[in-house]
């Protein structure tokens, strides 16, 4: 499966730095938006009429405060924070920090350190740069690059200033003549060059203008290039680089059945220079340096193309319970008697509503693999009921809950009742996906159930993963350079946006891959693959098992929430070790094998979150989990399962399932 951006791309190639870029507008010109190849995936021609058929209303006003006229609220971005709300919030497009201030933009190289329960890399404002705005609005559409206008007091526009993900540089262009504040140490170091070190960092400045006495002269269309020098470099080994600007960027993927890739281009008039992630990087070298970052070392390549692979995901809607034996079976049939006599309510918000609804697809989809077919029966009926309430495209006019709306305003699906911000556009993914993922394995059971579900999953399909609709942003949450999800609508944060529980997420593009199959949504197919092994990849990099070799004084052996800014051993929740790795491993559907990983990491975690006793909160997961270690943890575990506490079972977790997932382990 492909989604096909030119001729000639090698799937084989893991790391590209091309010589020269796709053409693009100049500095001045319209800002492009970012596209995936020449499909769409869930277009207007989808999903126009859908969404007329919905209830219109703004749940919550996000209050775009600095945004251009016309584009969709970039809600999940992580960007987001200098968008909404009454203050701007500072931004990590790694490897720098910026931030809105008065006048205009702060930038820095943050300085890295770790504690014991945080890895910290905040915010700096080496470098201030007064370009005489009253405000400044976001006016591209971008999921990498971020133009802002630089608004005069009468609201006309005084220049651009651009900044992207991987970038070291910070650009400024001038609409008209201007003199624009810049540190006063900023010293010529050769033709139009100029550096300034602040502690430890030194900053290069590129312009035609004249700079003295903490001014630069600027005349109109000429530009302010600023970068943070990498250490043992010299500044002039990017000047060439920094006078192509980023004017947008360009994401390709191919998904094939062992492998995803992922080709980010960034667009500009030349070559410019990007710095890797570590999960970035293959066995081509980099040589114009490094940063140091609070995700790893950041490798700066010549170039305007990345290219990197990941190991697919394999999204499957049920376990393999064939090689069962009698006595096996016999035990998972009693279990499933018990809980489907226990099915208890289906909640009514989004959130535990929709984890309710894949915690009884799974019960289904047991029970369809025993043969147990009057209980499969049950568990269908009781499952669609609850899928045909939230599914009724008119729902919301007969109610307040368990259904949706779609909100004109924040470009939408929102819905009712909410939960955990869900109104602002928190955490859409992990809700959308428990309905995706249930709905998919409904279909498996009873594949009649596709065309009536269809209208509204659809329009969830199409919030969390549209690309190219005016209805909807482009993917919402998921970050093409990160390869993961931010889980904060509107991140009003001064670490930036941040995502808790990846495993959602991966359980998230995992059913919206089964749903897509499903309704016969190729295109959609072949993106949710995509994002789903990405997603995977960089929960086992960041998470689950990240390198933290360069973080002495970090205790932990995982990290619970990634920011843009810093990496906690936490969680919104609760303090508990339990709690801090299990949010990255529920609901642990029949799609988490990518969680297998090194035996001996999965250990250790085990040990850190339970100290050996899994009778306590969320030990259901952790005992899973732990069975991925190898054969004998598995038995280790199936004895423990069968004992664990029915009280402290989660209410996303059946003991049917947690034995069944269990005993489908080789």
């Amino acid at each position: 499966m492909t989604r096909h951006r030119r001729a000639g791309w090698a799937i084989g190639l893991l790391l590209v730095m091309a010589g020269c870029s796709p053409p693009s507008p100049g500095p001045g010109d319209a800002v492009s938006t970012a596209t995936t190849a020449s499909e769409e995936v869930l277009g207007d021609a989808q999903v126009a009429g859908l969404v007329e058929a919905l209830p219109q209303q703004t749940v919550a006003s996000l209050r775009t405060a600095r945004l251009a006229d016309g584009l969709t609220p970039p809600t999940n971005r992580w960007y987001s924070g200098l968008v909404f709300g009454d203050d701007p919030m500072p931004v990590f497009p790694l490897p720098l920090s910026f931030e809105l201030v008065d006048g205009g933009f702060a930038f820095g190289l943050p300085r890295v350190t770790a504690t014991a329960r945080t890895i910290a890399g905040g915010s700096v404002a080496d470098v201030s740069v007064d370009v005489g705005a009253a405000s400044s609005v976001v006016a591209s559409d971008d999921a990498s690059v971020v133009v802002l206008d630089d608004l005069g007091a009468d609201g006309q526009r005084l220049g651009r200033t651009t900044i992207a993900q991987g970038s070291p540089f910070v650009s400024w262009v001038a609409d008209e003549a201007a003199a624009v504040g810049v540190p006063a140490g900023f010293a010529p170091a050769g033709a139009g060059l100029y550096t300034l070190t602040v502690g430890s960092t030194t900053y290069a400045l590129r312009t035609d203008a004249e700079v003295s006495a903490g001014s630069a002269a600027v005349d109109a269309g000429q530009s302010l290039v600023f970068w943070a020098v990498p250490e043992g470099h010299d500044a002039a080994e990017l000047a060439e680089a920094s006078s192509h600007i980023v004017t947008g960027s360009h994401v390709g993927y191919q998904v094939d059945d062992e492998s995803v890739t992922t080709e980010l281009t960034y667009l500009g008039d030349g070559p410019t220079a990007i710095a890797r992630m570590p999960h970035q990087v293959s066995g081509e070298s980099c040589d114009l340096g490094s940063y140091p970052s609070i995700y790893g070392t950041l490798e700066l390549c010549a170039g305007s193309t990345l290219t990197w692979s990941a190991t697919r995901l394999e999204a499957t809607s049920a376990l393999d319970l064939s090689g069962l034996d009698d006595t096996e079976r016999d035990e998972l049939t009693t279990l499933l008697d018990a809980d489907l006599a226990d099915l208890g309510e289906f909640p009514a918000d989004t959130y535990f509503g929709g984890k309710a609804l894949q915690r009884a697809a799974m019960l289904l989809m047991v029970a369809d693999q025993l043969g147990a077919s009057a209980q499969a029966e049950q568990l269908a009926a009781a499952l669609d009921a609850q899928l045909t309430l939230w599914t009724d495209p008119e729902g919301c006019q007969a109610r307040a809950e368990r259904c949706f709306v779609y909100d004109p305003e924040a470009k939408g699906l929102v819905g009712l009742a909410t939960s955990f911000g869900s109104e602002e556009f928190n955490d859409h993914h992990f809700h959308y996906g428990y309905f995706l993922y249930a709905a998919a394995v409904l279909a498996a059971h009873d594949p009649s159930v596709v065309d009536r579900y269809a209208p509204v999953m659809t329009l969830l399909a199409a919030d969390i993963a549209s690309d190219g609709s005016s209805f909807f942003p482009d993917r919402r949450a998921f970050d093409p350079y990160a390869s993961h999800s931010w889980a904060s609508g509107t991140s009003p944060f001064g670490d930036g946006n941040n995502q808790e529980s990846v495993s959602e997420a991966v359980n998230a593009y995992a059913g919206l891959e089964l749903w897509a199959q499903a309704s016969g949504d190729d295109a959609l197919a072949t993106e949710a693959a995509w994002m789903a092994s990405s997603e995977a990849a960089a929960s086992q990099a960041y998470w689950v098992e990240p390198d933290l070799g360069e973080f002495a004084g970090y205790d932990a052996g995982i990290v619970s929430i990634n920011w843009g800014g810093k990496r906690d051993y936490a969680t919104w929740f609760t303090d508990a070790a339990s709690a801090k790795l299990a949010i990255l491993l529920l609901p642990m559907s029949p799609s988490s094998g990518y969680l297998a990983g090194d035996p001996e990491r999965i250990r250790a975690n085990v040990d850190e979150a339970t100290g050996g006793d899994f009778a306590q909160q969320y030990g259901d997961y952790l005992l899973m989990y732990s069975a991925l270690a190898g054969p004998d943890d598995r038995e280790r575990a199936l004895e423990a399962a069968r004992d664990f506490p029915d009280e402290l079972i989660d209410d996303g977790m059946t003991r049917t399932y947690l034995m069944a997932w269990l005993l489908s382990l080789e």
